[in-house]
């Protein structure tokens, strides 16, 4: 009995996965704003964060974590202040930057030292996202075909299929900004800064507006 659904399961998951990860999401407003402020490197770094945050909830799912999350008042409650505590504090943070350079002039962070921040704020960024919890334990299961294997390893290897499309696409976006932010020689780091601590106060107010699958 194999581990892996059907081929047609797995077709009809990925057609239904595309229009999800093609349209853009607060997982790539945050690459965005990641990548203008510290370039193609400091982006892909936070693209790699995003999507293995999202592996915890795979593996949640997996394991019915992320049934208790989502129908667990106190459990959603508490990742999804956290997570708007998190981005607060980015969005804090970026708005107290320093300097009005322009963007063109800013370096690359291309050390793996400076690398790593913008790794783990993708980290938690994913990871912290009540929301992502509910999606994977709504979604995957749709996929699951009874009696092709183990209901455990369907959902993993359907939720690693979801992950690694994902990477695909959004490091376009780290690109994308990446060569945006040579374009645009002019644009002024503050601007950057206050942008970018929009984009991260607005997905705090979407993290707190994050309902559970099931009501009480």
């Amino acid at each position: 009995m194999s581990a892996v659904p059907p081929t047609r399961s797995l077709l009809l998951f990925v057609a239904a996965s595309m229009p999800l990860i093609l349209f853009p999401g607060p997982s790539v407003a945050f690459i965005l704003a990641t990548t203008l402020r510290g370039g193609r490197p400091a982006g892909l770094a936070a693209t790699a964060g995003v999507e293995l945050g999202y592996l915890v909830h795979v593996l949640g799912a997996v394991v019915g974590i992320s049934a208790v999350i989502a129908t667990s008042a106190v459990a959603f409650s508490v990742v999804k202040v956290l997570g708007a505590c998190w981005l607060l504090w980015l969005a804090w943070t970026a708005w107290r930057g320093t300097g009005d350079r322009p963007a063109a002039e800013e370096p690359d962070l291309v050390g793996s030292g400076a690398r790593w921040p913008a790794f783990r704020r993708g980290l938690l960024v994913g990871a912290l996202n009540p929301k992502t919890a509910v999606f994977y334990l709504a979604f995957l299961p749709q996929f699951v075909s009874p009696g092709s294997g183990p209901v455990w390893s369907q959902l993993l290897v359907l939720g690693l299929l979801f992950i690694a499309l994902a990477w695909v696409v959004d490091a376009q976006w780290a690109l994308a900004a990446g060569a945006l932010r040579r374009l645009l020689p002019r644009l002024r780091m503050q601007l950057v800064d206050r942008c970018s601590a929009v984009v991260y106060a607005l997905l705090a107010t979407l993290t707190l507006s994050a309902r559970r699958l099931t009501s009480t």
